[in-house]
């Protein structure tokens, strides 16, 4: 228990540095690159039980879709919005509700650290055509900073994007506990 907390501790800052990095390189960059090709939501079967729940993929995707497809689009996305040479544009559109989140990431532009910053995902369960769990490090340099991260990927405007509220988890982070008011 003593080894998690201390574990955390030291985890925390370099989460924030790593965040910082990779926030600081989105803005850093002037690429107007656009994100891949959409790919569509991973099984008409699962269209029935997002449907029941009101969420649907949108209107351009296609049923049938494998899902490792999925997965592999979303460990693509993933990596490219955390990793710290991905330029703005494409980090907001890797993101979900990606423009609210503009000034955030703009904000955080100027670091040194910012082509350090990335993430490597380990695995991707895809929950329904909409949503997908990511487990994943944070990495400085290459080197695990912030391991076994659980995150949230969501299927918008035709791509599968990081989840905003695992975005707001790690700015949370980075700002000591308190999420800036974007994330409300």
């Amino acid at each position: 228990m003593r080894l998690t907390l201390l574990a955390r501790r030291i985890a925390a800052p370099a989460l924030g540095l790593a965040l910082a990095a990779t926030l600081a390189a989105c803005s850093s960059s002037g690429s107007s690159s656009t994100a891949s090709p959409s790919s569509a939501p991973p099984s008409s079967s699962v269209a029935s039980s997002a449907a029941a729940s009101g969420t649907s993929p949108s209107a351009g995707s296609t049923a049938g879709t494998a899902s490792g497809d999925a997965k592999a689009q979303i460990t693509s996305n993933w990596e490219a919005f955390f990793d710290g040479k991905t330029g703005a544009a494409k980090k907001i559109s890797l993101l979900e509700n990606g423009q609210k989140f503009a000034s955030v990431i703009n904000a955080q532009a100027g670091s040194g650290l910012a082509a350090s910053a990335g993430a490597k995902v380990k695995t991707v369960t895809v929950n329904s055509p909409t949503q997908a769990t990511v487990n994943y490090d944070i990495t400085l340099s290459g080197a695990t900073a912030l391991p076994n991260q659980t995150g949230t990927a969501v299927y918008q405007d035709g791509m599968w994007k990081v989840g905003d509220v695992s975005f707001c988890q790690l700015l949370k982070i980075e700002n000591g506990g308190t999420a800036p008011s974007v994330c409300s």
